[in-house]
């Protein structure tokens, strides 16, 4: 692997794109500690939405800093978008012209992140109020709303830069910046718990040999796909003669990714964010806000239901069995012992739903673990799982874009 970094180093053009790489992210590091004027950094409760906004950031909302929002805003664009391209016929047509239409959508998405921003600043700046030095002052509440805006188109133009120029999907880099970010500090905070009063040696060996499984598992299971065979019969075109080949669709265990465990996290954290606003409320509402904080019964149980509905729902948009089964078709495709159309959509639907349980199952055992961990070991586990699979996703796409550019050049690549 180190024989392969060095290789891709001593290549100018692959190395001029890890240099753009660093260098952006590097930016989006730096801004992450430039402070609102008038705005003063503050801590959030793990029991937030918050909190989750605070890791994707890198720190930068509890400095409220000119990256407060994060990529937040273009991820919420980018999902509406997917949603509303099959909801809207000429967004669903543009999506299928190829390049050019990505384009549209994707200056669609531009637009959609400046107004998300604006609407997620201006809740900010309004409920967080208590942060500012003059909370009473109007300019100081425009140009706060106004700089949180700026920053978070200045990150998305970021991202697209990254893609562009850089190696990795940007937006997915921007988050993986920020979140290993906060690893180093949570790191440092457990190793000075070491010891009598704290984090007991035992508990930390314990947390370090079940981490390293989890991150292998997350591997293997990230990577894992059902492979259906695919024949495709010869045809005459003119003088030519196409098809005759074998070929398989790759069906994902984890097709819908982290976006589930987002979701479930999102809709859980709402009452309890409202519930802030609201500190003394008391009887039947505070009994159930209670129950809704992380790690009680309730919460447990409605965040594994949730991560199962939105796996389900997410994997039905983004692979649609009936599309993919008419296109087999249009290019005289069939899978063997199947008959092509209708008989192969509801194969293929099969097969997802069972691959989907399998997927669920995989990202509620995630998500749910550091509850788990934490109640074994004793430790505080600030890494989540929805931070885990970002990580090790990220990880993996930008190892394999560096391995297809080593390739391309005819160098030996990560893998063996």
């Amino acid at each position: 692997m180190l024989d392969a970094m060095k290789t891709a180093f001593k290549l100018p053009d692959l190395r001029k794109k890890m240099l753009w790489t660093l260098l952006l992210l590097a930016i989006f590091r730096l801004g992450s500690f430039v402070v609102i004027p008038g705005m003063n950094p503050r801590e959030f409760g793990a029991d937030t939405i918050f909190a989750l906004l605070n890791l994707f950031s890198g720190g930068a909302l509890a400095n409220m800093s000119l990256f407060a929002l994060g990529v937040n805003p273009y991820i919420t664009a980018s999902i509406i978008m997917n949603l509303l391209t099959i909801v809207i016929p000429r967004l669903e047509e543009l999506a299928k012209e190829g390049v050019e239409g990505r384009k549209v959508i994707a200056q669609y998405t531009r637009y959609g992140t400046v107004i998300l921003g604006l609407l997620q600043a201006t809740a900010l700046t309004i409920g967080f109020r208590d942060a500012m030095t003059d909370p009473g002052n109007p300019w100081a509440l425009v140009t706060a709303i106004t700089v949180m805006t700026a920053g978070s188109v200045l990150l998305m133009w970021l991202g697209e830069v990254i893609s562009e120029r850089g190696i990795g999907n940007g937006i997915s880099l921007l988050i993986f910046a920020g979140i290993i970010s906060r690893l180093l500090p949570s790191t440092i905070v457990t190793f000075q718990n070491l010891g009598v009063g704290g984090v007991h040696p035992l508990g930390f060996l314990a947390f370090l040999v079940i981490a390293l499984a989890v991150i292998v598992f997350v591997v293997i299971v990230t990577e894992g796909q059902r492979k259906i065979p695919v024949q495709y019969a010869k045809r005459v075109v003119g003088r030519r003669m196409y098809g005759g080949q074998a070929t398989h669709l790759p069906l994902r265990i984890n097709q819908a990714g982290v976006i589930p465990v987002i979701f479930a996290s999102s809709v859980l954290a709402f009452p309890l964010t409202i519930a802030q606003f609201f500190p003394n409320v008391g009887g039947f509402w505070g009994r159930l806000i209670f129950l809704l904080t992380p790690g009680q019964w309730l919460y447990m149980v409605l965040y594994a239901l949730f991560i199962f509905i939105f796996t389900y729902f997410y994997t039905a948009v983004t692979f649609n069995p009936v599309e993919v089964a008419n296109n087999m078709k249009k290019y005289g495709g069939f899978i063997p012992g199947i008959r092509p159309g209708r008989a192969t959509a509801e194969y293929l639907d099969r097969v997802l739903s069972r691959i989907t349980l399998a997927g669920a199952l995989f990202l509620t055992g995630i998500a749910l673990l550091p509850y788990l961990i934490s109640g074994l070991t004793k430790m505080p586990v600030g890494f989540g799982g929805t931070g885990l699979l970002i990580v090790v996703g990220v990880a993996i796409d930008t190892m394999k874009q560096i391995e297809a550019q080593l390739l391309m050049r005819q160098y030996e690549g990560f893998l063996k």
